[in-house]
């Protein structure tokens, strides 16, 4: 990171901030074009490792870029806030920024895909007692990726 001034290094911090966002977005390589969706996550951190847990159709691009390449990038912010100067080259932002790379797989077993499900609801409803019906989880794709490297940044 160039700026070391603005990085954030501290676990809880960036826990914070992840769980403050309500967009992740998962860039794939595709054949040497760039592929970016914004998708609504989970998030936890168990046995050391950071997960974010994800869901969808169960074909399409992402779907075939997962199976090929194993392999995202992924970017999360928050907090922006304009700050207004007196020329266009003083202005300059506030925000919140955690950004990375991971291992992505499709999670296949039913209990760890409820499990998973119940993650994401946890995050935008505050609950995690949430029913999820065996056809309902035959009906959609849910996966994961797992942290491999990760920076945060706030200004």
């Amino acid at each position: 990171m160039r700026r070391k001034d603005r990085e954030i290094s501290e676990r809880n911090r960036i826990r914070e901030i992840i769980l403050s966002c309500h967009c992740c977005r998962l860039g794939f390589c595709d054949g040497g074009e760039v592929y970016i969706i914004p998708l609504n996550f989970g998030y936890e951190e168990k046995d050391g490792k950071r997960i974010f847990y994800f869901h969808g159709a169960r074909e399409g691009r992402k779907i075939d870029l997962i199976a090929q390449t194993q392999h995202a990038g992924f970017e999360l912010d928050t907090g922006y806030a304009l700050i207004e100067a007196g020329t266009a080259c003083q202005h300059s932002a506030r925000y919140q920024s955690v950004v990375g790379t991971g291992r992505v797989a499709i999670i296949g077993e039913p209990e760890e895909k409820r499990a998973a499900l119940q993650t994401i609801m946890l995050h935008y409803t505050g609950k995690n007692d949430w029913d999820f019906p065996d056809a309902a989880l035959g009906s959609v794709c849910v996966f994961k990726l797992e942290v491999e490297k990760l920076a945060c940044k706030e200004h």
